[in-house]
Order: C-alpha cells, then structure tokens, then sequence
C-alpha cells in the first residue's frame, strides 16, 4: 500500500527562519568585506563602494535636500539607509530560497555581486579593489547555504516517520536541538558581522602620520589676535579648531594616502609636466595665507565656514614652473579617489595667493581635511577651489572637459557672496527683555567686511562694533547691543564689503552658485 507525502518543503520552519537566514549571512559577508577592505582599499567596501554610487547618480536637488535636511551626518544616514536597504533585499532572496533554493541562492549571489560592481566602476579602481566584493558574495552564500541546510535538516526531521511523526505529520518532538543550533549559527554570523564591520571602520579611519614636520613659512605673520568669543558668549572663535572645521565632499570614508608614495602630477597644456613627491614639495617656499572657506551648500546663516591658518606652496609658483600654455582656462584638479575639480586658472595664479595647501592652523592637515594636500583658493567656494587628497593638477579647457560638479549643472565660476551670520542670539531662545548682544561673523572673501549692520524688527539699521581684522580673505567677528522690548522680535544682519556693496536681501537657494539672502533670527522677550 503507498501512501502519499506532502511536499517537504511544507514542513520546513517558517519564512521568517529562512529571510532572517539570507539577512545575517549577508551582513556577515559585508562585514568581512569591510574588514578586508580596510586592509586594502577603504574604498572598495561592499558597502561604501555601493553608496559612492547612489550618491553619483544622485540628482542634485536630492543632494541638497540631504545637506540641508541632515548636514553633516548625510554621509551616515547614506551608508544606514543603503545598508538597511540591502539587508531586506537579502531577507527577501532568503523568503524565496524556502521554496525555490537555487532561485533564492542566485538572488541572493547577485545582489552581493552589486559590491563588486559599484567597486570596479569606481573612477580610480585597482585589480585589488574587487577582493573585498568577491569575500562578500563567497561569505555570504555560503553561509546562506550552510544554514539553510540545517533548517531543511530540521523540517526533514520533523516529518521522518522514525522521529515519531503521527499521521498527521506533526513531529512528537519539538525541535528544540534543531533551533538552537540555528541560533547559534546566527549569532555566530551575527558576531562576524559586527566584528568584521567594527575592526575595518577602525582601520579605514586611520589618518594622517603624526611624524610629519611643516617647513617654517617664507612670509612672517603676526599670530592671530584674540576674538570677540572672550566677551560675546555665543559667537564663533575667530580661528576655527581643525576638529570644528566643516567637512562637506562626496567621500563616504577618508582616504588613506601613505606620504611615502604620494605624487602631485601637474600636466595637460604645459610645457614641462612635473611630478613631484610630498618631500620634494615640503622642500619648496611656502606661504602662511588666513582664509575663510565656505561651502556652496551653505544656506543663509548656515555652519558650513570656517577660518583658518593655512601654509602651502603658491599654485602660481608650480604652474610657473610648468608653463601653462595660452588658450587653458581651468585646471582640472583630481583627488586620490576620483573626485575631480575644475577652477579657473585666473584665480590660482592671480596676487591672491591659492595654496597647494600641506598645513592647517600649525598643524600637517588633518586626513579629514586633505592630507597630504589640497588646494586652498580664496574667494572662491570649495566645489570649484578646494580639492581634497590633491593628487593631480591638469591645465586644459572648460570645452574639452568636465568636472564633477560642473557635470552636474553647478556654476562654472562660483566667487564667495557677502554674508553675514548671526550666532546669538539663538533661534526661538527667550532672552530677557532690555539690553540684549547680538553677535556672529560675517565675510566677503577678495573683497573685505567694512561694517555690519543690525535690524530689530522694522527699527532702523544699527552698524555693529567689528571685531579684530585678518585681512580680506579672513570672516570678521561683530557684535552690537540692542534694546529689546518684551514680546516676539525678528533681528537680521547685513554686511557691506570694501567695495561699497550691501548683501543683497533677496533669497536664493545654494545651488547652482551660491546662496543669497539677510540672516534672520526671531527670539522672545520676556
């Protein structure tokens, strides 16, 4: 007499078992990818190399909703959102493996495979940068595999007429032992996870040598006087701390560039194209410049600036020693990890001195800020003057080629607009009615500060006191007593450059070139 059986795969656990299966097994393949990236190239992490490429082809309105919205955490948000992402693709892949195993193993086989794919399309690729993607997709399905083996072991087991199985094919016994050894496994993958993921972070943020010694400045400047932050509560130091600095780039990790083996090339329509080593570019005169930079996507009243005393080689005296040839228009900067940056060459050899920057506030820069180098242009916003890891400098057109941003629709050109801030009072604070400081900075970058005002509501502009000067390419510190009333008040600011020209009110977005607009706080009095 033959009886007839139901399915196995009937018997098997649950969905949940087999998703939860595929999503450890893939974030221990990520793991151990990131760790082996962090050996070798930062970059190529599965998961890094992916969100470089959201973050490439994403539109630019999406990008400056995430810098507006998020700021300086957009970069993290990115990585946990394309890894929460990822993770429930893989859950999926592990739904469909319940009952379609090698539909559910293929699945899940490419979708790690996108690591390897983001990695080799990477502008700056090496044959080594595919390694870590080949460990995630072998880690991952296997692990898959192993476990999904022992789930289908245990729905074997629950339906074997010799494990005491009634004829209602319920197991007599509970497969408590089959479980826990499950969970086991999926510690253990969760553990590699973790572990893989924690030890390549910690590798992948190793930063600037400490040994590295800055060669003293060929110019001599007075150290920077004392700020209005030892009498303003509230206002920004008048020399921003490196650690305080603004960080706005595409890079999702910092680059790890070893000084040992760094080069500067500077080539295209030269005479003589030049290559230079980082000790043979610390052999060089250097200046000492105090610059302001600014990021294009600051918004009116925003934190992306910040002051500094930088040191570095003139570009002007390396793009002397080349000779760019009649006709360049830009020069294409390019950073150890692809980045590229196009700026007019009239602005990196004009009196305004743009550095080839290799020291911050006394300092060798910081890897977050562009070690070994970076270029440091002065009035101009950083998108179009401040390449980070600077690795190559080429002259050549803006007709013949194209820079990131300026692929993205960004302004060619992009001169740093008057703008005043206002740092306290805070927003929505309430302040205690009569006499109450106003204060922040302000900049104009080539041009100068030559007076802030402040507004109380419709009253009339009052000019504020200015703090210590550092030339025209340095914020100025302001501040101004004000008479409050009780009740609810909106303070702006203005500031008019050397040249005689008020910050216009009217408001524009960052992009493509900028934004414009009076800052404007509204507090309570009371």
């Amino acid at each position: 007499m033959t009886t007839t059986q139901r399915p196995i795969a009937a018997y098997r656990p649950g969905r949940v078992w087999y998703a939860a299966t595929a999503l450890l097994a893939a974030a221990a393949g990520a793991g151990l990818g990131h760790l082996v990236a962090g050996l070798v190239s930062p970059d190529a992490s599965p998961v890094l190399a992916v969100g470089s490429t959201v973050i490439d082809a994403t539109p630019t309105p999406v990008k400056e909703w995430a810098v507006s919205t998020f700021g300086t955490a957009d970069k993290p948000i990115l990585v946990g959102s394309v890894s929460l992402v990822t993770l429930l693709l893989a859950a999926g892949t592990g739904v469909v493996a319940r009952t379609r195993r090698t539909l559910g193993v293929v699945l899940l086989a490419v979708l790690a495979f996108l690591a390897i794919v983001a990695a080799a399309t990477r502008p700056t690729t090496q044959p080594v940068d595919l390694v870590p993607g080949l460990v995630t997709v072998v880690v991952g399905v296997l692990a898959a595999q192993w476990v999904y083996g022992l789930l289908d072991r245990e729905g074997d087991a629950a339906t074997d007429p010799a494990s005491g199985a009634g004829p209602d094919h319920t197991a007599h016994t509970d497969g408590t032992s089959g479980r826990r050894t499950v969970l086991a496994v999926a510690a253990g993958l969760g553990a590699v996870a973790a572990t893989g993921g924690g030890v390549g972070q910690v590798l992948a943020r190793r930063g600037a040598p400490s040994d590295v010694v800055l060669p003293s400045a060929t110019n001599t400047l007075e150290p920077l006087p004392r700020g209005l932050e030892e009498s303003v509560r509230g206002i920004s130091s008048f020399r921003t701390p490196n650690d305080s600095f603004y960080r706005i780039d595409t890079a999702l990790v910092i680059p790890r560039v070893d000084a040992g083996s760094w080069e500067l090339t500077i080539d295209g329509d030269v005479e003589s194209p030049l290559t230079i080593s980082y000790d043979e570019l610390l052999a060089m005169p250097m200046i000492e410049k105090d610059i302001t930079m600014t990021c294009v996507s600051n918004p009116v009243g925003g934190p992306y600036v910040g002051a500094a005393r930088w040191i570095g080689v003139p570009v002007r005296t390396l793009l002397e020693q080349v000779g760019v040839r009649d006709g360049v228009d830009q020069i294409l900067s390019r950073s150890t990890d692809g980045m590229t940056i196009s700026t007019p060459v009239q602005a990196l050899t004009d009196d305004r001195d743009a550095l080839v920057a290799v020291g911050m506030n006394g300092e060798p820069l910081p890897a977050v800020h562009g070690f070994p180098a970076r270029l440091v242009t002065p009035g101009l916003y950083g998108f179009v003057g401040a390449t980070k890891w600077l690795t190559q400098m080429t002259a050549t057109t803006y007709a013949k080629d194209e820079a990131y941003w300026t692929e993205r629709d960004w302004a060619i050109d992009a001169p740093i607009f008057t703008q005043a801030r206002i740092d306290t009072p805070k927003p929505l604070s309430t302040q205690t009615a009569g006499e109450v400081v106003v204060g922040g900075v302000a900049w104009a970058q080539q041009r100068g500060i030559a007076k802030v005002e402040v507004q109380v509501d419709d009253g009339d502009w009052q000019e504020a006191e200015l703090g210590p000067d550092a030339g025209i390419d340095y914020w100025r510190q302001w501040s101004l007593r004000a008479d409050i009333e009780p009740g609810r008040h909106t303070v702006r600011a203005r500031a008019t450059d050397e040249d005689g020209r008020t910050q216009t009110e009217d408001r524009q977005e960052p992009f493509p070139e900028g934004a414009t607009g009076w800052h404007s706080v509204v507090v309570s009095a009371e």
